[in-house]
């Protein structure tokens, strides 16, 4: 029988407590250490069960104490779980570490607290597990304020009274350690809702560690306060309970400036008002009888202007967006009363849709656009913009929101999309920059490892200054792991969209040719190379195409082709590449001494005070006479042309892309077209 099948067949023997399977399969060479899913170990999942026979008979067989699981769990920290004590002693007898901890720092005795796990958190208190160690976390985790809680705010956070109790009474357990949140045991209590299951409990516990002096004064991630989260528990009994201490202050207020009183009266939730009120809390905060209106709450209005409330008008305040193109719509949003997602106000109607299922939204006063998801799909793409979040010119996510099964992303808001700003009639448009900030968005994402798999004009957004950023509305791409092929689709659609760039957006994506490029516009031949290139699938690939001549600029074009003759002057071999029977018939200006201004030619060949030169009409001499003319300037000439790069670039538009590429395709002299554009 196979290794696999044999350690298969012992974890289901062990699943199945079937003690005589398992000596047998163990006979036959089954691994006592084999993994199943997620890393389990036959003892892991013998422990599991609470089958002590069972562990005994693997320890001794060979089995390791210290193997984990894919989440570091150990069969110590699943004895926690489990709560049997007599296998947390075997355990112990065997050399497990009292304290040793999983991946995200659960001990064994975090574990019996969160599980409500009395007999075997006494054990472990007696065998010395340390009843105040925070969880220690990855550093990434702890920047994210992940990790610092203690066995004590598991139990809280799972409303196991009697646990807290031994915790808090018995075991000294403090009470006003803060995680990495920042958050101490009562904000745990206070952290899940109002279950009718454990409601009494979370009344209990909190009464117990405002006994032992817990500080009612320390906040959750978001800012809210021990008393606006009994507010939001609709828990009349821990609201008095905790306006009892005299250093609560009532009118504190979450990061959304939400006060204690302002959530009891937006959850219409009279009897608390009361409480707070009769207790003090300010009443001219929040405009509460307008809130208790849109309830209709008579009932709510008559304590509250019992309690010196009164309607405030809402006055229009003066508020200008950033965004031109969105003005209207933003300030209409801003004026309109709108339930809030968190720090979000959105109203996802057509009317404030700006894309395809993207609607205008502001989260704390900043202008976002906002993409709605499922909740499994937007966890999945807040972990990939993650990613993004040092790349330049890749769409970054600026916040999230998450309301029952969705979540809500906030983008920073773009003024346009690629498609809308080359059919705009007004202003200028720089092919060329945009262009540059296309390709440097896909190299980004191609970095990230991901294929893009959709560039449509829709995909590219454009802010109000005019960078350009990748977005993937479409949810497309793909991992690029194992292949490669997908990169190559990616470069012939880019290929595809040059050429819509590049025309001007006049004509479909799908469908704009290369017979659309106006061959008298400025840089046809490399514009018509580098599409060329792309859907070719070229050996260069994006990375090399980044650096192809059609994004140099005109003075680097002409300092590549006057450079070129001192490279290859004292060299017949590198000469010759020019009088390639191929490369010499597709020279594009086989008559060039006819082309140049006649004047230039003639200073050229008739120097003052040096001997007579005569230039023919190889390309080799029209590149000796570009570098002779630029180091030895005349001041009638350049008086005549001009700028000389102007000059000559526009006079022979095509030299550029065919040095470029007879170089390119010699093995001898490819290095030469490795021109680095400074401004690239």
């Amino acid at each position: 029988m196979e290794l696999n099948t044999l350690n298969s067949k012992l974890n289901a023997a062990v699943k199945n407590r079937d003690k005589e399977a398992v000596l047998e399969l163990l006979e036959q060479g089954a691994d006592v250490n084999s993994q199943v899913d997620s890393g389990w170990t036959p003892l892991q999942t013998a422990v599991q069960n609470r089958e002590k026979d069972l562990v005994e008979l693997l320890l001794d067989r060979g089995a390791c104490l210290h193997a984990r699981k894919d989440n570091g769990g150990t069969a110590f920290t699943e004895a926690g779980i489990a709560g049997n004590v007599e296998i947390l002693e075997l355990l112990l007898e065997r050399g497990s570490d009292i304290n040793e901890q999983d991946i995200n720092g659960f001990t064994a005795f975090m574990e019996a607290a969160w599980y409500g796990k009395e007999e075997a958190l006494r054990f472990l208190y007696s065998r010395g597990a340390e009843v105040n160690l925070r969880r220690k976390t990855s550093e990434e985790k702890a920047k994210l304020h992940k990790g610092g809680a203690t066995a004590l705010m598991d139990a809280c956070r799972e409303r196991h009274f009697s646990v807290v109790k031994i915790l808090v009474q018995e075991m000294g357990a403090d009470v006003n350690i803060r995680d990495n949140r920042d958050r101490n045991a009562l904000i745990h209590a206070l952290k899940k809702g109002s279950s009718k299951k454990r409601y009494e409990s979370a009344v209990s516990i909190v009464r117990l560690l405002l006994e032992h002096g817990v500080d009612v004064k320390s906040k959750d991630e978001c800012g809210k306060t021990a008393l606006i989260l009994a507010v939001e528990m609709e828990s009349p009994e821990l609201v008095a309970a905790l306006l009892e201490k005299d250093e609560i202050d009532i009118d504190d207020v979450d990061e959304e400036g939400n006060t204690a009183l302002m959530v009891a009266v937006g959850n219409d939730d009279c009897k608390i008002a009361k409480l707070l009120c009769e207790k003090g809390a300010r009443t001219d905060r929040g405009n509460l009888i307008d809130v208790a209106k849109r309830h209709r709450s008579l009932s709510m209005e008559n304590l509250l202007r019992e309690h010196k409330a009164t309607f405030v008008p809402e006055t229009p305040r003066e508020w200008e967006p950033n965004s031109k193109r969105w003005r209207a719509q933003l300030k209409e949003l801003y004026q309109m009363y709108r339930p809030m997602i968190g720090k979000l106000k959105i109203f996802p109607y057509k009317q404030q849709e700006i894309q395809d299922g993207i609607y205008l939204g502001l989260h704390g006063g900043t202008e976002v656009a906002v993409r709605k998801t499922l909740s499994a799909e937007g966890d999945k793409e807040k972990e990939f913009f993650e990613k993004c979040s040092h790349c330049e010119h890749l769409l970054k996510l600026f916040q999230s929101e998450k309301e029952k099964d969705c979540v809500y992303l906030c983008f920073p808001l773009w003024e346009k999309n690629l498609q809308e700003h080359l059919q705009d009639p007004g202003g200028q448009k720089d092919y060329k920059a945009a262009l540059k900030m296309i390709f440097q968005a896909l190299r980004e994402l191609h970095c990230l490892r991901f294929a893009h798999q959709d560039l449509q004009p829709g995909n590219f957004v454009i802010d109000l200054g005019g960078k350009i950023y990748l977005a993937d509305f479409g949810n497309k791409r793909r991992s690029i792991e194992g292949q490669e092929e997908l990169v190559k689709s990616d470069l012939e659609a880019l290929g595809r969209l040059v050429l819509f760039v590049l025309t001007g957006g006049r004509k479909p994506l799908q469908q704009v040719g290369i017979e659309d490029l106006a061959p008298n516009s400025p840089d046809y031949s490399e514009a018509l190379d580098l599409v060329q290139s792309l859907s070719s699938r070229d050996e260069r690939g994006l990375e090399g195409l980044s650096q192809h001549p059609y994004f140099w600029s005109n003075l680097s074009r002409f300092n590549f082709l006057k450079t070129i003759w001192n490279k290859i002057k004292d060299d017949p071999n590198k000469r010759s590449i020019f009088q390639d029977p191929v490369t010499k018939k597709t020279f594009p200006y086989p008559e060039w001494t006819k082309m140049i201004d006649k004047n230039i030619l003639h200073v050229m060949e008739n120097p003052r005070n040096v001997k007579r030169t005569k230039y023919s009409n190889a390309v080799t001499q029209l590149l000796r006479l570009m570098r002779n003319l630029d180091e030895h300037k005349d001041a009638e000439i350049s008086k005549k042309i001009g700028d000389y790069a102007e000059y000559f670039l526009k006079v022979f538009p095509k030299l550029t892309i065919y040095v470029y590429n007879s170089l390119r395709r010699n093995p001898m002299c490819t290095h030469f077209a490795d021109f680095q554009d400074p401004s690239l």
